[in-house]
């Protein structure tokens, strides 16, 4: 899963918790964030196949560390206690605890369309549903709960007309970005440009994340 991890971050930030957006964006891609380096510096593997499945060509044969579920759990009771430490007063206990719950999305959500490629511990009991299988099936899911999650957002918080327009436009890019990755993209060429590619889209979409919710401070 791609953009449709997103669909979390718009759905749980809200003004009443003041979990800043881009903080969510950071946290729903946080085990991705973790995944990239670990390839690249040989800790985790991937290697492409093409015809894995139907729509992605990772093969994703060992990354015990950050998508194992005991990872995933870990990670995520990491990123709670840091922001309840980082945030301080200016938070409740309930809003580290989103942060942390936006963390553990990203493994509920990956386990819906990764073949058996993710461990319940170390590289052990490998579990997926393989959505990836079936590509437009898992194209309808990404798109339909991204597009979900940023009508719960826009419902949700007061916005004014710039920042609305601002994220629906951002919805609509990520939108292009998934039907590009889905149906038009290049034969990946290995691992580490995959795990390149996946840290700089992930930081641009928190800043542009970033700068949407600045917008509104401004406005």
């Amino acid at each position: 899963m791609f953009v449709g991890h997103y669909s979390v971050a718009f759905a749980v930030k809200s003004d009443e918790n003041r979990i800043p957006l881009w903080v969510l964006f950071v946290a729903v891609q946080l085990l991705d964030f973790l995944w990239a380096p670990f390839v690249l510096l040989g800790i985790e593997k991937v290697r492409i196949v093409p015809g894995i499945t139907a729509s992605s060509p990772l093969d994703l044969y060992y990354m015990p560390y950050t998508h194992s579920l005991i990872g995933a759990l870990v990670w995520s009771g990491l990123a709670f206690a840091i922001y309840r430490v980082a945030a301080g007063a200016r938070i409740s206990r309930t809003a580290a605890l989103l942060v942390g719950f936006a963390v553990f999305s990203h493994w509920i959500l990956d386990l819906i369309v990764h073949r058996p490629d993710l461990a319940i511990y170390d590289d052990t009991l490998k579990v997926g549903f393989a959505l990836w299988n079936y590509k437009g099936l898992e194209f309808g899911l990404e798109i339909g709960i991204l597009l979900l999650g940023i009508i719960i957002y826009l419902k949700r918080n007061i916005l004014s007309v710039a920042r609305k327009i601002g994220v629906i436009f951002f919805g609509v890019v990520l939108v292009l970005i998934q039907t590009q990755n889905t149906f038009g993209g290049r034969p990946l060429s290995s691992g580490r440009v995959v795990a390149i590619t996946a840290l700089i889209f992930y930081t641009l979409f928190a800043a542009v994340a970033f700068l949407v919710e600045k917008r509104r401070s401004q406005v």
